[in-house]
Order: C-alpha cells, then structure tokens, then sequence
C-alpha cells in the first residue's frame, strides 16, 4: 500500500488567539478595555497574525474598538497573572503560561 495518495495535514497555525475577557491596554494610545471577540474585516491592513480578523476591544460605554493584535498589551494582576474577568485563579495561571509561551515579555503590563 503506497502512502503517496495521503492527504498532507494542513500547515499548523502558529497564531495564539487571546481569550475573550481579556483585560488589554493599547500600546500607543493606552486605552483599557478587554477582548470581546473578534471581528472578521475585508478591507484595511492591520489584521491579526489569522491574515483576516482584528479583535473587538470593548473599552466601556458600548464603546468598541477594532485593533490587531502588534497594538496590544496584555494586563496582568499583582501576581502577574493575565487579567480575565471574572476567571478563577486555575484558570488563569493555565492562560499565563500559555499566552507567555507565544508573546515576548514586553507584550505583559502589570496593571496598576
């Protein structure tokens, strides 16, 4: 039997997505506000490493704002974990790691 007819599997996709409730500060303008999705776009040239959504920043007062991911910075707690709701500590210890082990060090704030 010749595996030459298999099907390759599809190029794994490095891109880490930042969970929803997640509490960000934009790195020039720093505004505050937490991830609540992401928004798929056509047309503009930021988009997230996906090459076709940004995410959808809710900054307060129904305000939202589209940004790509190079223009955020993730917030962390007084014990240096990631800033998610209302998560549980488990939940975002497991987040920490997994965030840290796809962003530079620069990319985390401690919120204070």
């Amino acid at each position: 039997m010749s595996s030459t007819n298999a099907p390759k599997p599809a190029a794994e996709s490095k891109w880490v997505r930042i969970p929803n409730g997640t509490k960000v500060r934009h790195r020039r303008d720093a505004y505050e506000g937490y991830i609540d999705g992401l928004t798929e776009i056509v047309e503009g040239p930021e988009r997230n490493p996906d090459g076709k959504t940004q995410y959808r920043v809710n900054i307060g007062g129904g305000i939202r704002q589209l940004v790509s991911e190079e223009h955020l910075n993730i917030l962390l707690d007084q014990e240096d974990l990631v800033m998610i709701g209302k998560e549980k500590e488990p939940y975002r210890r497991l987040m920490t790691i997994h965030l840290r082990a796809s962003f530079q060090n620069d990319r985390f704030i401690r919120r204070v």
